[in-house]
C-alpha cells in the first residue's frame, strides 16, 4: 500500500528527469539526419577554455561562498531561537523575489553610472585617482568584469552554503563542545577538532549546492559580464537558442557537462565518508 503513494513520484521523474536526459544523450550520439555519430565530440576541445573559465569562476564563487556562509550559519546556531528565525527571514528574504530582477539590481548597482559610482563621485575618490594618479575615466568599471560575475554568484547562491551548515550545527551535540572544553581545549582547538569535523556533512552539502548551478549558470554571466566571459551555459544556450542552432553540439557539451559535474560530485562525496559524527574527537 506505501509503495503505491511512490508511483507518482516515479512518473514524474521518469518525465521530467529521465526522459530529458535520454534526449540530451539521442542528439548528443546523432547527427541532423539522424544518424549516429561521434562528430559532435570533436568540437569540445576547442570549448576548453570556456570550460576552464567556467570552473575557475565557480570554484571562487563556492570558496567566497564558504568563507561567508560558514560564520553566518556559525553565529545563527549560537543565537536563540527568535533571532534565529529573524536571522532564517533575512536570508531566505531575497529568496522571494525573482532571480532576474536580483540580477538586474546588481546591473543598477554596478554599472558606470550606477550606485557605487556615483557614491564613490560624491566622497571624491574618482576625482581623488584623476588627480592623485592620472586616472583616466569618470568611473570605476564595475560592470562586465569577471568579479562582477562572481559577485552575482555569490549573492544568489550564498544561502545555498549557508542553510545546510546551519542545519547541522545547530544539531550538534553541546555536550561533546563542553567535554573538550574541559579537557582545556582553547577556542580555536576546539572548533578545529570538534566543530568544524562534525560540520563536514553541512559543508559538503553547501558546496555541492553552489558550485553545481555556480558552474551552469549563464544569465549571470550574460547581464553581469554582458557576454565577455563566456561560460558553459552560456555555450549551451547559444547552440539551443542562438542564431547557430545545433542543438547536437549543444546536447554533447551539456553530456560532458553533466559528466564533469557528477564527477565532482562523486570527489566531494569521497571527504564525507558517513563517520564525521564520530571523526571530530579523533582528529
Amino acid at each position: 500500500m506505501k509503495k503505491s503513494f511512490a508511483y507518482p513520484y516515479g512518473v514524474w521523474m521518469v518525465i521530467f528527469i529521465l526522459a530529458p536526459i535520454l534526449l540530451v544523450g539521442v542528439y548528443a550520439f546523432t547527427s541532423g539526419d539522424g544518424h549516429f555519430t561521434l562528430h559532435n565530440f570533436t568540437y569540445l576541445p576547442g570549448y576548453l577554455p570556456v570550460f576552464g573559465r567556467s570552473f575557475w569562476l565557480a570554484l571562487i564563487s563556492t570558496a567566497v561562498c564558504l568563507l561567508l556562509g560558514y560564520p553566518m550559519a556559525y553565529i545563527m546556531s549560537q543565537l536563540s531561537a527568535s533571532r534565529q528565525s529573524l536571522c532564517m527571514m533575512l536570508i531566505m528574504l531575497p529568496m522571494w523575489m525573482n532571480f532576474l530582477l536580483r540580477t538586474y539590481a546588481w546591473m543598477s548597482i554596478l554599472e558606470n553610472n550606477g550606485f557605487l559610482n556615483q557614491f564613490f563621485r560624491q566622497i571624491g575618490l574618482i576625482s581623488f585617482l584623476q588627480t592623485q594618479f592620472a586616472y583616466p575615466l569618470d568611473y570605476i568599471p564595475l560592470i562586465n568584469t569577471s568579479g562582477a560575475v562572481v559577485l552575482g554568484m555569490v549573492y544568489n547562491f550564498l544561502p545555498f552554503m549557508v542553510l545546510p551548515i546551519y542545519t547541522v550545527l545547530i544539531k550538534l551535540d553541546s555536550k561533546l563542545i563542553e567535554a573538550a572544553q574541559d579537557l582545556g581545549a582553547p577556542t580555536h582547538l576546539v572548533f578545529r577538532r570538534v566543530i568544524f569535523p562534525l560540520s563536514l556533512p553541512g559543508v559538503i552539502s553547501g558546496i555541492t549546492m553552489v558550485f553545481v548551478p555556480s558552474v551552469s549558470t549563464f544569465v549571470i554571466s550574460q547581464m553581469l559580464g554582458s557576454g565577455k566571459y563566456l561560460l558553459v551555459g552560456d555555450l549551451i544556450d547559444l547552440q539551443f537558442m542562438g542564431g547557430a542552432y545545433n542543438p547536437h553540439l549543444g546536447s554533447a557539451i551539456a553530456l560532458v557537462m553533466m559528466l564533469l559535474i557528477f564527477l565532482c560530485m562523486w570527489v566531494m562525496n569521497k571527504f564525507d565518508d558517513g563517520t564525521s559524527e564520530q571523526g571530530g574527537l579523533m582528529l
